[in-house]
């Protein structure tokens, strides 16, 4: 079996450079791909951020924010990837988009190399059957924040391979995360209920119910939420949960799964969450949470 020592992270989102953050701290060889040059130091920025506050905090030592940060590197060609053991993709929740990522990476990336996806919404099996090689598929499905959140969603497609879904297992397990296996089925175990979890959160806004302060407090303080679904929606992104509505509503059909109009609104309006300033909360800053 075949040991990973470097991995690549498509996407430099929320969640990809959450991603990236897990896996450099835990001594793998980093690369984060991103079309837009922007974004890349934009997710090296908050990683630095978010290393300091940890070293702040004792989390971290300080001695090892140089070893982590030399890990890592960003880049806008896809050709930088040639030499990953694994790709984990964390782009938009778009079935042409990811097969179009993974067409271009299956020419690019060795053999052997595992590719992955971070969906939580999408069919690893639709997935895998555009890549090339969907022996050598698997969902790992981290969650957000990744660099937090210990839980990672493990999901083989129907054509992965046995040999395939323990390689990356033991991988996530030396990342310090923990894996749990879910079966290929839409939204998995977390999105499943959190979808329209959150949906029913944004409906109690539009029905003037409750402040989003309000409702996240009220969550916060009787259910022992971290977070409440407001600040946890804002992290995600108003464009991102609407692309994840029409996902999961697409294939369930069902009712609480569908987009709220209110988060069409704030998209037109530029309220996309905390990487804009403001969402259904507002903030002083962008910076990673947790930092």
């Amino acid at each position: 079996m075949n040991e990973i020592k470097t991995i690549g992270i498509a996407g430099a989102g929320t969640m990809g450079a959450g991603i990236a953050i897990v896996c450099a701290r835990a001594g793998f060889k980093t690369r984060v791909f991103d079309l837009k040059q922007d974004a890349l130091e934009r997710a090296r920025k908050q990683t630095e951020g978010f290393l300091r506050k940890s070293v702040e905090r004792g989390k971290l030592a300080a001695e090892k924010l140089p070893e982590i940060m030399g890990a890592w590197s960003g880049t806008t060609q896809l050709e930088d990837f040639a030499d990953c053991d694994l790709v984990i993709e964390a782009v938009f929740e778009s079935l042409p988009v990811k097969h179009d990522l993974f067409g271009k990476l299956n020419t690019i990336c060795k053999p052997e190399a595992i590719f992955a996806s971070n969906t939580s919404t999408i069919s690893i099996t639709e997935i895998a059957g555009g890549c090339g090689r969907p022996d050598q598929f698997v969902g790992m499905h981290f969650c957000l924040p990744a660099q937090l959140m210990k839980l990672v969603e493990m999901s083989p497609g129907l054509t992965t391979s046995e040999e395939t879904f323990s390689r990356a297992w033991a991988t996530c397990e030396a990342m310090g995360q923990k894996p749990v296996k879910t079966q290929d089925t839409p939204g998995f175990v977390l999105n499943y209920f959190l979808i329209p979890f959150n949906n029913d959160a944004i409906r109690l806004v539009e029905q003037g119910v409750a402040e989003p302060a309000d409702i996240d407090l009220a969550i916060k303080t009787a259910m022992g939420y971290a977070m409440g679904p407001m600040e946890l929606l804002d992290l995600v992104g108003m464009d991102t949960q609407k692309l994840l509505c029409e996902a999961m509503y697409g294939v369930t059909n069902e009712p609480r799964a569908a987009c709220p109009p209110l988060v069409k609104r704030m998209i037109a309006a530029g309220w996309l969450g905390k990487k804009t300033g403001r969402g259904l909360l507002k903030y002083a800053d962008s910076k990673m949470y947790g930092a």
